[in-house]
């Protein structure tokens, strides 16, 4: 994987997660980089069952892959916050 590889990851780790976050009610208290690695994990886990259900590549934007990421990331979210939001973690 290049360095840009690795850098757009991140972004789009992050966009994710921030959407699956946003999809979460209540509030989160889980630090920043907790919700990148979901979203990181998230996008790379909805696009392997997006290409398991053939809508990986589409004409125009993706938008069935774009559910399954942001879905998965809100899951991912609201599993860490039940763990570990009852535990105290902060920013």
């Amino acid at each position: 994987m290049t360095v840009t590889g690795i850098i757009t990851a991140l972004i789009v780790g992050l966009i994710i997660g921030a959407l699956g976050r946003l999809v979460v009610p209540g509030k989160q208290n889980i630090p920043i980089w907790l919700t990148m690695v979901i979203g990181v994990v998230a996008a790379l886990l909805g696009t392997v069952i997006a290409r398991a259900f053939g809508v990986d590549n589409t004409g125009g934007i993706d938008w069935i892959e774009l559910l399954f990421q942001v879905l998965l990331a809100a899951v991912g979210v609201a599993l860490v916050v039940g763990i570990l939001g009852r535990r105290g973690v902060t920013r």
